[in-house]
């Protein structure tokens, strides 16, 4: 187990459940201070006091409030900063998707938000990280994207096009922000999620029989790839996106 993260603290968005809260266990388990976040009180207070009952040496914190919303941000960074004296590694989790189908039917305001929360959240939380403490001690962040910012699908249009802004804005952070932060994404197929459920819950051994792997993913799939690009293990890794798909887009489809 790597210690790299010990005496570290990070902000993870989102965390009351799936690929959230197993991205926090992770951190835990290699030694960080996590402060957890999700827009409902109950739900996060409840993942928060199962993470702390998993013993590891970090501290947990849960701050609630609405990604979307530039007061929330404040708040749950200036918490990491407060509790724990720094805020070392950012992930940004919280993704919405209201809309699914043909664009020429979308709600518009439905595609607005998704992009307000997809995209314009992610920034958000970035700008306050680095104004208050990465962008004088430098940090690593990782945005959680999705195979359908890379390939078409059809079915979740917007949500894709919000991850595909979401990986060129990775690009561009890394650019701007090296040396000091490193900024990467992954890109994770269908993993078994509550967010994910109507992508395969009609029929799992269909959905994951177009895999390579012949099964879909798993939070701790995706955890484990996010806690090795927060730690110093990826120090010459940035502006990347991996994917963590069982090998979907290598078959051509998606």
């Amino acid at each position: 187990m790597s210690d790299d993260l010990v005496g570290k603290s990070a902000l993870v968005t989102g965390a009351s459940r799936g690929i959230g809260f197993a991205v926090a266990s992770e951190l835990l388990r290699r030694g960080a201070n996590v402060v957890v976040t999700a827009r409902k009180q109950g739900p996060l207070e409840e993942a928060a006091e199962q993470l702390r009952a998993l013993g590891y040496s970090g501290k947990v914190v849960a701050v609630a409030g609405n990604s979307g919303e530039a007061e929330a941000r404040a708040e749950q960074v200036a918490a990491a900063v407060a509790q724990f004296g720094s805020l070392d590694v950012l992930i940004n989790n919280t993704g919405i998707n209201p809309v699914y189908g043909s664009l020429m039917e979308a709600d518009l305001d439905g595609v607005r938000k998704i992009f307000d929360v997809n995209v314009v959240a992610a920034l958000g939380y970035v700008q306050q990280a680095y104004k208050a403490w990465m962008g004088e001690h430098g940090g690593a962040v990782v945005n959680v994207a999705s195979v359908a910012g890379l390939r078409s699908t059809g079915v979740i249009a917007a949500y894709g096009a919000s991850k595909a802004a979401l990986i060129r804005l990775t690009e561009e952070l890394a650019w701007q922000l090296g040396p000091k932060i490193r900024v990467n994404a992954v890109a994770p197929g269908v993993i078994k999620t509550k967010f994910a459920d109507a992508l395969y819950s009609a029929d799992e051994e269909a959905a994951a029989a177009v895999y390579p792997m012949k099964r879909l993913g798993t939070p701790e799939d995706v955890a484990g790839l996010i806690g090795f690009l927060a730690s110093a293990e990826s120090a010459w890794i940035t502006g990347t996106t991996i994917r963590v798909d069982g090998g979907l887009l290598a078959t051509g489809g998606i």
